[in-house]
Order: structure tokens, then sequence, then C-alpha cells
């Protein structure tokens, strides 16, 4: 593999954020009169941003364009106030480390997430203050989310690169489809949210198990 840059995700790629996420969605969802989901479950929900974790975190009978928009509004502005809890949401062990050696081998880095873009950018200044990413991209009102391929290329051409000189690495299938929509390798990782069969299932090149074996295939 001969790539120039990497494309990570973030929630379950970077960070295992799934507490935070699942504390601010639960709230929403009480404070507009619904009940929590359980940790597990939101494993299987989270990825295509904020308003279809609202819907989908939602019981059946009340996702009415209305209920979902109040309680993703909700949510948003309690991840914009308090974006994590330090307690909460960390880096996976070694990608600390897996960042410092792209930089030394002079790859470049981005990040591409649904989260929203004020949100993400907040999370991934505070917990990675000693790496600078080139650049960040959250879900923004005038773009459209993953899987669609569209702020990777912005991305890329940003950097001066093309779509076949980077890895999309991500823990879910919205990550593996935004990579083979966009024309770049998709790289899995097993720990994060989703399961190796869904990676696999959603068209993984490869998936690694440690952030250190993406440095043996560099």
């Amino acid at each position: 593999m001969k790539y120039r840059c990497v494309i990570f995700d973030c929630d379950g790629t970077l960070v295992d954020t799934l507490q935070d996420i699942a504390a601010e969605m639960n709230m929403a969802l009480v404070e507009n009169g619904f009940p929590p989901v359980a940790l597990e479950n939101y494993r299987d929900i989270v990825g295509w941003g904020i308003i279809r974790l609202a819907e989908l975190a939602l019981p059946k009978a009340a996702r009415t364009k209305e209920t979902i928009r109040l309680v993703s509004n909700c949510a948003r502005k309690l991840m914009e106030e308090q974006p994590f809890e330090e307690s909460l949401s960390k880096p996976y062990p070694g990608i600390p480390e897996l960042l410092a050696e792209l930089k030394d081998r002079k790859i470049k880095t981005a990040v591409l997430s649904n989260k929203p873009d004020s949100v993400l950018r907040r999370i991934i200044g505070e917990l990675f203050p000693h790496h600078s990413f080139n650049s960040v991209c959250g879900l923004r009102p005038d773009s459209p989310p993953k899987p669609d391929p569209s702020s990777v290329w912005e991305l890329l051409a940003d950097m001066g690169l093309n779509p076949h000189e980077a890895v999309i690495l991500g823990d879910s299938e919205i990550d593996m489809e935004t990579a083979r929509n966009a024309g770049c390798y998709p790289l899995g990782v097993s720990w994060g949210f989703r399961s190796r069969a869904t990676l696999e299932a959603a068209g993984a090149a490869r998936i690694i198990n440690t952030p250190a074996e993406f440095l043996n295939l560099l």
C-alpha cells in the first residue's frame, strides 16, 4: 500500500464516544417524554448523523418529522454545550501513536464525520492537541452526509490529492460505502461499534485489529 493520505472516521475509529452519544441522546429523549435507549443498542444506530440517530432512537410510533426535529435539535444543543466527558470519551489505545507515526512519514491525515461540524472540531481539538490534522470536516447544512462522496472529494481537492491516493479508515458500513463511492481504499477497524461481518458485507478491502497493524500495511 502506497498512500499519501488517511481519512479517519471519528466515532468508533479515533475515539470511543458511545457512552457520550448515548447519554446525550437519551437526555434529549427523556426531556421530550420518550424512554431512553440501552447503551448497547446505540452500536447499531450511530453513524448516519444526528437526525437519523434521533429517528432510530425514538419509538417507531413517534417517528414523525416534527418529533425527530425536536429530539435531534435538543441532542445537538446538548452536544454543542458539552461535546464529551473525558471520563467517558477517549482516543482508542494506539491511536495517538499511529497519528505521530503518520506525521513522521509525511502522510496527510483528515477526519470526516457525520457528527455536527462544530462538535467534531471541539472533540478533535481537545482530545488530539498534539496532532494537527490537515482537515477536519463534520456534517454541515450545505453538505450531504456520508456515504455521499462529495465531502471526501472536497477534502482531497484541498490537499491536492486523488481518491486512489487515500485510505478511508472506519468502523462502520457507512465508512466502507463512502470509500467505495469516492474511489478510496476501504479499510475497516474491528475495535469500533460495528461487527466484522457488517464491515465485510459493506465491502471492506481489509479489516485491522489494532492501529499498529495499519503501519505494517503502509
